[in-house]
């Protein structure tokens, strides 16, 4: 029989040793059999059943990034495990995949899907993107999309012989904000549909890939590469994250609590501030965020440079509410319901906290406020991991999932340009020379 669908997402994953090297693939399809998004990735040492749920969960979002939300969807995969799994017919019993169960099945939730297991010679295209990124990763690269052409591959009706779909997803999600969490990148248009890459890089206007960290150093702020030269000089953040507190040596969830830095979070704060100090920098402004760990960070900075520290309270870290101070785990056990809906969806707020959105909301004015008192200035500005991934979110015009694809380093630098007459630039990225 044919089943009358909207979307069609096809995922695999696979692992080379089992655990091994692995990767996964997913493409996205409109009922016609058209490619509309493709999303690889290689995912270092992993299970077969791991790769397999992180394809299906990047399919998933390359499909929300589409603007289907709320669409008929029919999932496809050659894992039985996952589709039985899916369909609620088998209980997630191994630990490791229950995050990445929660996950998938939050984001399912977003539209109606009907979940389909197809044997492996019916999943090439999936299985073919999750051997292209492992193939990549063996020779030291990044999986890149392929230009996507519109016109529509075979797309057979579901066989009579073929599992039979079913709709009823159970709620489940996996990473926590700060750490690396598995999601689409943003899309790139190709041929009027979203080409996307599962795996983060920086190319430059030759076509050179960029290093994943760049280099924060002064430079030319009057225009640069291939874009028409600004006639302004630009507005310069050089964004520095606190250093080590005793929470973030732990690994739990810091938010509006206010731990001191450690002993080695004071050293890195010397270091990031001896860094500044030096040509080719010269910080004209200091803004921090009012917490203890960004004002001690900001203060190094000061007392090198002979600054004063400026207080932006809108630079503060998301409020976790009741989650401050529990690592992810003990959120995952004692909230999980909660903690599925915060992941999939930035508008919900963690129990007596604060949303992504909000937070978002206010990072932004506050950059407006920066930028604009201090125009063609270069500015340090002290924050924590959400405001300053917000900030690379706005500057590269990324969507909200973007969050998951940046990764940053206690008192890393990352730097961003800002023209009156042109766009922002991101210069670096989690840069950790001074900590070397």
């Amino acid at each position: 029989m044919t089943v009358a669908v909207g979307f069609i997402v096809e995922a695999d994953g696979g692992s080379r040793g089992n655990p091994g090297p692995a990767g996964y693939g997913a493409v996205v399809k409109d009922d016609a059999g058209r490619v509309l998004a493709e999303a690889a990735e290689s995912i270092g040492t992993a299970t077969n059943n791991v790769a397999e749920y992180r394809g299906l969960i990047a399919g998933l979002r390359a499909l929300l990034a589409l603007g289907a939300e709320g669409g008929q969807v029919e999932v496809r995969m050659d894992s039985k495990l996952a589709i039985e799994q899916m369909a609620g017919r088998w209980k997630v019993k191994h630990e490791g995949l229950r995050p990445l169960a929660l996950e998938a099945a939050a984001l399912a939730r977003r539209f109606r899907v009907t979940w389909t297991w197809i044997p492996r010679e019916r999943n090439s295209h999936a299985d073919r993107l999750a051997n292209e990124a492992m193939d990549a990763a063996a020779r030291g690269e990044t999986w890149q999309a392929s230009e996507i052409t519109s016109a529509p591959e075979s797309a057979p009706a579901v066989e009579p012989g073929a599992e039979p779909p079913n709709t009823d997803a159970p709620s489940l999600f996996d990473h926590a904000p700060g750490a690396q969490a598995p999601a689409a990148a943003a899309g790139e248009t190709a041929g009027g549909r979203t080409r996307t890459s599962g795996a983060a890089g920086v190319g430059t206007a030759d076509g050179r890939a960029g290093a994943a960290a760049g280099t924060a150093t002064s430079h030319d702020r009057r225009g640069h590469g291939w874009m028409p030269r600004a006639t302004r000089v630009a507005t310069s953040l050089l964004l520095l994250r606190h250093g080590q507190t005793p929470l973030s040596v732990e690994k739990r969830f810091s938010g509006l609590g206010d731990p001191s830095l450690t002993p080695t979070g004071l050293a890195q704060a010397e270091a990031a501030a001896g860094r500044l100090s030096r040509q080719p920098y010269e910080v004209e402004v200091i803004v921090s965020s009012p917490l203890a760990r960004a004002r001690q960070t900001a203060e190094a900075v000061a007392a090198r440079t002979g600054l004063t520290v400026l207080v932006d309270d809108d630079l503060r870290e998301t409020d976790f509410g009741e989650w401050e101070g529990h690592t992810f785990a003990e959120i995952q056990q004692r909230w999980p319901g909660e903690l599925a809906a915060w992941l999939a969806d930035p508008d919900v707020a963690p129990p007596g906290g604060e949303s992504f959105a909000s937070t978002a909301r206010r990072v932004e004015q506050a950059r407006d406020r920066i930028v604009k008192a201090h125009e063609g200035r270069s500015v340090v500005v002290v924050s924590h991991v959400t405001p300053i991934k917000m900030l690379v979110r706005f500057a590269l015009g990324a969507p909200p999932e973007a969050l998951y694809r940046m990764h940053l380093d206690l008192a890393c630098l990352s730097a961003i340009d800002y023209y009156a007459d042109g766009p922002a630039v991101v210069r670096a990225l989690n840069d950790t020379a001074h900590l070397s």
